[in-house]
């Protein structure tokens, strides 16, 4: 299991491609199956790890990238013959070395950092196994073998029916993810908004963000870790998702969820296939439906919302996804 160095598997507060490795990574384990995930040397897992770069070089500016993925990428495909399937979650570099090894390769195409990626990804269609995390995310230009959603360990994510009156904004605090917007929509609303989340885009954050910032109405938290998010994430009216693009899956919104708040979200990217329209949330088209969202967002039945998670966005069923895609690679190479 390959997992980014950006940030420490799991994450500590934000890493959504780390937590998806090591979620995907413990549910394999406990299925008894024999897994080495390779991460930075501070990573924690129950299954083997392998690691050469000490720190994640989003935490730690010393830390030169190109030197250490290039490491962390040798550290994987020199073993390669070891594993029965290599499964990426690092992008494309791990791409061109496709030609170099002959074990299955999987990736996971979590999102394309840019469109100049896209030569990488369509010179190696078909010798490693493309998966999307989302119907909405698969290009036209690509073959894939599967979409699997992202799941959740939903026992992590108690179900919290002791609601508070704030809103929440959850994710990277930037233009892409609506921060400005979350904020407009929470005032129009006449409800506290409560931010959770790194500052990528500190211009953004000082231009658009920090001076509605009042400690009272609007509140900003810095990034929220695993032990208060059930607290301000949990105990929401609901989740803003005022996305400005399409976004390849959204984990906030299954977080939220799992703990039976509703989320309020753009029509956009994956989110229709996340959100159940009227029964875990809503989905709006602009603003101004957002705040009549946000007025009905009470009414649901915060049950059904974390209901919907267990059903759809389980930890189990990911892996059980996964599982079925190794199989069948598995069996086409011994055709």
């Amino acid at each position: 299991m390959i997992a980014p160095l950006s940030w420490r598997t799991p994450p500590r507060h934000y890493g959504p491609w780390e937590l998806v490795t090591s979620m995907l990574t413990e549910g394999l384990v406990e299925r008894g199956h024999d897994v080495t995930l390779f991460a930075t040397a501070d990573s924690i897992t129950s299954a083997e790890l392998s690691a050469v770069c000490p720190r994640p070089y989003s935490e730690d500016p010393t830390i030169d990238v190109k030197v250490w993925e290039s490491l962390h990428l040798a550290n994987v495909f020199e073993r390669a013959d070891e594993f029965d399937v290599i499964h990426n979650h690092y992008d494309f570099l791990p791409l061109t070395y496709g030609a170099l090894h002959n074990t299955p390769l999987v990736t996971t195409i979590h999102g394309f950092s840019s469109e100049r990626v896209m030569p990488v990804y369509q010179r190696y269609d078909g010798r490693t196994a493309y998966v999307a995390v989302s119907d909405a995310h698969r290009d036209p230009r690509l073959t894939y073998v599967g979409t699997v959603h992202h799941g959740i360990p939903v026992e992590d994510y108690p179900f919290r029916s002791d609601v508070e009156d704030h809103l929440v904004f959850w994710g990277r605090v930037d233009h892409d993810k609506g921060a400005a917007e979350a904020i407009d929509v929470a005032r129009r609303a006449g409800r506290r908004l409560l931010i959770g989340g790194i500052v990528p885009d500190r211009e953004y954050f000082d231009r658009a963000v920090a001076p509605h910032v009042d400690g009272d109405r609007v509140v900003y938290l810095g990034p929220v870790g695993s032990a208060e998010r059930a607290t301000v994430l949990g105990r929401a009216v609901g989740l803003l998702h005022m996305v400005n693009f399409d976004e390849p899956f959204g984990l906030s919104l299954i977080e939220a969820m799992a703990h039976g708040t509703p989320v309020v979200s753009m029509r956009r990217g994956a989110a229709d296939e996340v959100i159940a329209h009227g029964t875990s949330g809503f989905l709006v088209d602009n603003l101004d439906e957002a705040v009549d969202a946000v007025h009905a967002v009470p009414r649901l039945d915060r049950a059904a919302v974390h209901q919907h998670v267990k059903r759809h966005f389980s930890r189990d069923r990911m892996t059980e996804d996964y599982l079925t895609i190794y199989r069948a690679l598995l069996a086409r190479q011994r055709v």
